[in-house]
């Protein structure tokens, strides 16, 4: 399914516009034209970069604008974006987030990435590496690691909002003493004072280590898995209704900073992220494309085509 994504050879295709081309041709030709159309419209990314200027060509965005959420005045940086080898797999790169604080505002660094703001029905995936320790410095700060797709809030309690989150809270928060795994679906919010429209369902346990993250949005009906097990579904309440962008993030709750004024460091891992438009693909399936994909050394694909008209794709809020 997924063979077309890669460099196709021209010459049969061009013996659709060209004579001296022999009927067979003529015919294979036809027949790749014809496939292509119904390949499923995805975006890949294997995250093979050398710098993150090499990743913002392939329209990534990274955070600077302050605010919403996490911890007041704190900083969202592209420092905190870096690039490693897999020291699992050789010749796999890894992205890697990272966000630290002393527990003051100001010394509070919080990372985000997102693409595009134009997806929404399909199946959504990716391939993350949860830590439920700090790199660095005293544990116990409540820290959320992310998947998650998101439009903007056009105003307080609007109802034509769409947020759907993988949140891993290594340390607790949000009611969980201990460390969980949250799937949130919103319809909407207000921030202030603190009002929410959402659907919910809480993995209790540890889940550090890699996972692969999935996520069914069709007919009305959002469905979340991990490694192949569903653990939650969400109704047509907060089913999406505007397109969103695909991000990566990861964050300190401002309520829960342990009292140190040393610093702490937290990282989370990104393998690879998957999106088929308008299809529904189980994990399964999923893996098989990303292998797919891989085996013919395709490292970046995105066939999703742009919102018409093309939406700007801020990070945050």
């Amino acid at each position: 399914m997924y063979k077309k994504l890669i460099a196709l050879a021209t010459a049969p295709l061009l013996c659709l516009q060209l004579s001296g081309c022999s009927e067979a041709t003529r015919e294979i030709a036809a027949e790749q034209q014809a496939e292509d159309k119904e390949s499923p419209a995805i975006l890949f990314d294997d995250f093979s970069y050398a710098n993150l200027a090499e990743m913002q060509k392939n329209a990534w965005r990274v955070r600077t604008e302050t605010g919403h959420p996490g911890v007041s005045g704190a900083r969202w940086s592209a420092d905190g974006i870096s690039f490693l080898e897999d020291s699992t797999q050789i010749g796999n790169t890894l992205l890697r987030l990272t966000s630290s604080t002393d527990g003051s505002g100001e010394n509070t660094q919080h990372t985000q990435f997102c693409h595009q703001r134009k997806y929404l029905q399909g199946t959504y995936a990716a391939r993350v590496f949860f830590r439920d320790e700090p790199t660095q410095g005293p544990d116990g700060d409540q820290i959320i690691e992310t998947f998650y797709a998101i439009s903007p809030l056009k105003a307080s309690m609007d109802p034509d909002y769409s947020e759907m989150d993988f949140e891993y809270l290594a340390n607790g928060g949000w009611g969980e003493q201990d460390n969980a795994l949250f799937a949130t679906s919103w319809e909407t919010f207000k921030l202030d004072p603190f009002e929410k429209d959402n659907e919910y369902t809480v993995k209790q346990g540890s889940f550090a280590g890699w996972h692969t993250l999935v996520l069914h949005a069709a007919d009305n009906e959002i469905r979340y898995f991990i490694d192949g097990e569903e653990f939650a579904r969400h109704s047509e309440h907060v089913f999406p209704e505007e397109p969103m962008s695909i991000n990566f993030n990861l964050w300190f709750t401002q309520e829960g900073l342990i009292e140190s004024d040393q610093q702490r460091v937290y990282q989370q891992d990104v393998d690879w992220v998957f999106h088929s438009a308008n299809q529904i693909l189980s994990t399964a399936e999923v893996a098989r494309a990303v292998a797919d994909l891989r085996a013919q050394q395709v490292t970046f694909a995105d066939t999703v085509p742009d919102w018409n008209p093309k939406l700007e794709s801020p990070c945050g809020l």
